[in-house]
């Protein structure tokens, strides 16, 4: 499986969630004997994935999704910030979720263009924010979990804060498997992409202003209208807990296996591999090749047991052409992206990948040969 936006649990948050089941069922609201002890078990999960990010448990909050905290941390900045200015300002890379909340924001607004290795330039930010409509918050990610670029944020955050705008940053794709950022106002993660469940994470830094529309809620700081599962949330905390343990060894090992990918693509005529080479996540990569559609890659890639990816991260059900390709000027059409699963929960990765390098020449060849394509 070489296609681990989301994967299988890893073991130990799977057995976090089975023993929770019977532990930590009740409402942690309730005064009674199961309801303090879901109560206890929910705070100590807080404390958990706390740690593991290097944050304070009562910056955190827990969201149904990563997608769910990221609209409401933009939404807590804007309704924070409706008098200074209305403008969310993101970069064309960004999630889906982020563009449409820039585009609700100010439909005339673009997203800011990048390099053609998918980086957004500190120039670029300034320039932006000096110009146009006021600005309620900038939203960038951490890195690419298309094309696996990081964005430069230790130089990023000084122009937020010459110009006293929050940064959200969205590590819905990183954290876990890159440190946690030290250049942020808020901060948005997704249990899912250390192999824990669909989870969303949101930290909002002591001192910055947030604040919701709305009714005031009691649960997760006021950001939520319920208390989270239990379950879920110990399942979470355990899977961020045992990726931050194994995360240097872990990242050597993914980083290795990418490099195999891409110099196996590269080796392919006509095959443009994207994103940075090194300032990446260890684990993504996507490569493209010419005259070769990628839903054709795919299912021809799938017929020989290699499951991986294409189309647009945000979209790929539907194969649509990647908007993150599209704004770094690389070829949408006959995409790939590897996505690798932790070792944990797919310790034959690696024979994965070598498979993959053995038949992605014959996969594209023939597939270019069908289309009459042979002199390349």
């Amino acid at each position: 499986m070489l296609d681990a936006t989301r994967s299988p649990l890893h073991p130990s948050a799977r057995d976090t969630l089975l023993a929770a089941l019977d532990a930590g069922w009740a409402d942690p609201r309730r005064l009674h004997q199961d309801g303090r002890r879901a109560r206890l078990l929910l705070d100590r999960a807080r404390e958990s994935v706390a740690a593991s990010l290097g944050v304070r448990p009562d910056e955190v909050s827990f969201h149904p999704s990563g997608a769910h905290a990221l609209r409401t941390g933009v939404a807590g900045l804007r309704h924070a910030r409706r008098r200074v200015g209305t403008r969310v300002v993101t970069s064309a890379v960004d999630q889906a979720v982020l563009l449409h909340e820039a585009h609700d924001a100010d439909p005339d607004a673009d997203p800011l263009p990048v390099d053609r290795l998918g980086r957004l330039l500190p120039e670029t930010l300034r320039s932006a924010l000096a110009a146009g409509p006021p600005v309620a918050a900038v939203t960038l990610q951490q890195a690419n979990g298309e094309v696996g670029t990081t964005q430069p944020l230790e130089d990023l955050f000084p122009v937020c804060r010459a110009a006293r705008l929050p940064l959200l940053v969205d590590g819905t794709s990183s954290l876990g498997r890159l440190p946690t950022p030290e250049s942020f106002d808020v901060l948005v993660g997704d249990a899912s992409s250390v192999a824990g469940p669909p989870f969303g994470v949101l930290v909002v830094r002591t001192g910055t202003r947030f604040d919701l529309p709305g009714p005031r809620w009691e649960p997760e700081h006021g950001r939520e209208p319920a208390d989270p599962w239990v379950p879920l949330a110990l399942a979470a905390a355990e899977a961020w807990q045992q990726t931050t343990h194994a995360r240097a060894a872990e990242s050597a090992s993914a980083h290795a296996l990418v490099d195999r990918v891409r110099a196996a693509a590269a080796d392919i005529p006509d095959v443009d591999v994207v994103g940075d080479p090194t300032d990446r996540l260890p684990h993504v990569v996507t490569f493209s090749a010419l005259y070769v559609d990628g839903e054709s890659l795919v299912d021809a890639l799938d017929r020989r047991g290699i499951v991986v990816a294409s189309g647009s991260a945000c979209t790929s059900s539907r194969l649509e052409p990647s908007h993150v390709l599209a704004a770094m000027g690389a070829l949408t059409h006959g995409n790939v992206r590897v996505t690798l699963p932790l070792e944990a929960v797919a310790p034959d990765r690696a024979s994965d990948v070598e498979t993959l390098c053995r038949e992605l020449p014959g996969v594209v060849a023939d597939l270019r040969s069908r289309l009459g394509v042979t002199d390349l």
